[in-house]
């Protein structure tokens, strides 16, 4: 009886006692009812739907060590509430960081045990505007950075103050910078928080609002689903992982190569994450194919070798000579993702990740350079000098992986992991030419889905490249040869796809006629119900609504909106969409409930506050009108339709000194506005101001 069979057999025979006997667990997601075995190609039965998270504080219970261990590594310290004991930053009296482009100043301090973050702007001497947000919880181990998010009735925003603690500087947050400061507005949405933390609980039909969210990355991002494991181990089913594999939970480092990568390169390959159709963020567990899910491109250029964004680890080991040589067998035929997994170069050969990077000597990595790279053996010595290896203390990692500067987020050094001899300086300055997308993690993706990767790219990345859309629209245009047409997911993503490249060109006409060309009919009627994730046909409502609204046609223009509200109630931009549309058409009520609902949700939403003034200012309910633009303005000082709406209010009540006033101040801040100035010409036509 081989191993494998083995524990097959005693797994099966759990099983059956688990038919028989319920389970009572402590964990966070304990099932109330057996789990059936998986499909028979698939081993690991926390793959199975009806398996279940729980939690890790029901790990440790069996693996303190291990737990007691992994919470000081930089996934364990992943985010949590804001605390002294949490935040790596250096705070002083004088600590402020200045956004020229934005005009405002910042400054964190703790007041008491609450953690805060101000914004301010000075006029001279003189604060004129001050606005304080409490932080509630730090990302970040602080091995590179601490960024900050501030909860409001679940939706949390990303503040605009980063402690960088390699250099122990505060600066704007990575994007923040160059005039793209969103100040305290920047969603925080499931891709970010689904790898910077333990999976959340996530409000479906939102960006960005949670329920719960956790703790710092735990045990089972790694180990996947462990129900099934603690109902075998409860049960008294025990496997000698020294001789077999217990596959009722997932150990990476048993896993096949390209297995053990998809793990990693779920977090450690940021770039341009492309959603399979119907899928989201939460349905890839480790030991499935990362691409069934989820593909990631990365943009390839001539001569750009030596730039990489911070998390692309796993992309950058793959074009190592490292990696591609340890693949190398006397079957040339085989595929690596079939491999076992003691023959490739992975993440787990150098990292464990169990234990932090800090406590982890270079001894440690230069050793696993050591078991390939033996002096006897021919060809694998290293070529520099005994005396330059000697001053060094044979630190490979130092030579073959310095360190250097990301291009994405500043102040931070990291390892490149594309393994490689020192390049010469002229090597370096190769001119960059940009040759296009590649997926990281998937060889041949579907003409859909690179075509969803051009015009994402365009849109988060690099909106100047126009060509990406030509590309977007090649792809489009493949991929709806490939597609039976009618009710398919394919067809309604294909279609979509349009509607974005058509958006993003301004092409509303085109748009409409598209939407023409299909039927409203069958236009509005597909919703694709995507778990825990944006719902593209949600977008897609959105697009045209605002494509019609863009030609002035407002009826069709709602009608999108409120599709698009009904596929995602708690997308705020949506409703705010909506709600400004039912004003201009004056249905004050429908709108007023619109506008309502959205600051209850967020009462810190400044549109919104601004459009419910509008609304009591058509009611004439100028008190009620004047406390919402009040406290819009107190949210974003800068919000140009607020200040416009007090001009209106300072008239209709006869206060024209102090409405000219406010109209001097929106010329100045706001040079390329064309409405203030002429107001100003009409009331002093009037004589009602001089």
């Amino acid at each position: 009886m081989t191993l494998r069979f083995r524990s097959l057999l005693l797994i099966t025979l759990a099983f059956l006692v688990m038919l028989l006997v319920s389970y009572c667990g402590n964990g966070r997601h304990a099932p109330s009812e057996p789990v059936a075995p998986v499909a028979s190609n698939d081993p690991w039965l926390g793959h199975n739907d009806t398996a279940h998270y729980v939690g890790i504080n029901t790990c440790k219970q069996c693996h303190m060590e291990i737990y007691q261990s992994f919470i000081q590594t930089g996934m364990g310290q992943s985010f949590d509430t804001a605390s002294r004991e949490k935040s790596a930053a250096r705070f002083e009296k004088h600590t402020v960081i200045y956004d020229k482009a934005s005009n405002f100043y910042y400054h964190p301090y703790w007041d008491g045990k609450a953690y805060y973050i101000r914004e301010f702007r000075l006029s001279g001497k003189d604060t004129v505007f001050s606005r304080s947000e409490q932080v509630n919880y730090i990302i970040g181990s602080g091995q590179h950075t601490n960024s900050h998010i501030f909860n409001t009735n679940g939706y949390l925003h990303q503040m605009p103050m980063t402690f960088y603690t390699q250099k122990g500087t505060w600066d704007l947050p990575p994007g923040f910078e160059k005039g793209s400061n969103t100040r305290f507005s920047r969603k925080v949405g499931l891709e970010c928080m689904s790898c910077h933390n333990a999976y959340p609980e996530f409000v479906e039909g939102s960006e960005n609002k949670y329920s719960q969210v956790m703790h710092g990355i735990d045990c089972e991002r790694c180990h996947g689903p462990g129900s099934v494991h603690v109902a075998l181990k409860q049960t008294g089913v025990r496997i000698d992982t020294s001789k077999a594999i217990d596959y009722s939970i997932v150990n990476p480092g048993k896993l096949a190569v390209d297995r053990q990568f998809d793990v990693c390169m779920r977090c450690h390959l940021q770039g341009n994450a492309i959603l399979k159709p119907g899928k989201s963020f939460y349905d890839f567990k480790p030991g499935m194919v990362l691409s069934d899910f989820i593909s990631v491109f990365m943009p390839r250029y001539q001569g750009g070798d030596d730039e990489f964004i911070m998390a692309s680890h796993a992309a950058r080991l793959k074009m190592s000579k490292c990696f591609i040589n340890s693949l190398k067998t006397s079957d040339s035929s085989s595929s690596h993702s079939l491999r076992p997994y003691k023959e490739g170069l992975t993440c787990v050969t150098c990292h464990n990740p169990h234990v932090s990077v800090k406590v982890t000597g270079k001894e440690v990595f230069n050793k696993a350079c050591m078991s390939c790279h033996q002096p006897e053996k021919k060809n694998e010595t290293c070529s520099a000098t005994t005396a330059s290896r000697k001053a060094v203390n044979d630190n490979c990692v130092g030579c073959h992986m310095p360190r250097s500067g990301s291009i994405d987020i500043p102040h931070v050094s990291v390892h490149d992991h594309y393994i490689r001899k020192p390049q010469k300086k002229e090597d370096v300055a190769a001119v960059k030419k940009f040759i296009g997308l590649y997926a990281v993690n998937e060889e041949h993706p579907t003409a859909l889905i690179r075509a969803l990767a051009y015009v994402n790219y365009y849109e988060k990345f690099n909106p100047q490249n126009t060509a990406l859309l030509d590309s977007a629209t090649y792809y489009l245009d493949k991929a709806e040869k490939q597609t039976s047409g009618g009710k398919s997911t394919d067809a309604y993503d294909v279609f979509g796809g349009r509607i974005q490249v058509l958006f993003l060109k301004k092409a509303f006409t085109d748009i409409s006629k598209q939407v023409n060309e299909k039927g409203k009919a069958w236009v509005m009627g597909y919703a694709l119900k995507r778990k825990g994730a944006a719902n593209s046909d949600a977008w897609t409502a959105y697009r045209i609504g605002e494509s019609y609204a863009e030609m002035g046609k407002r009826d069709d223009a709602g009608t999108f909106y409120a599709r698009a509200v009904e596929l995602e109630p708690f997308n705020l931009d949506f409703e705010s969409k909506l709600g400004i549309t039912l004003l201009d058409l004056k249905r004050m009520d429908e709108s007023a409930r619109v506008f309502d609902f959205i600051i209850k949700e967020d009462p810190k939403y400044a549109s919104a506050q601004n459009n419910r003034g509008r609304i009591y200012f058509y009611q004439h309910q100028f008190d009620e009108a004047a406390r919402c633009y009040n406290k819009a303005l107190a949210l974003d000082p800068d919000l140009l339709p607020a200040l416009k709406n007090q001009v209106d209010l300072l008239n209709e009540e006869k206060q024209y000194e102090a409405a000219k006033k406010m109209l001097q101040q929106i010329v100045t801040r706001f040079p390329g506005d064309k409405d203030a100035p002429v107001l100003l010409k009409k009331m002093k036509a009037l004589h009602l101001i001089s």
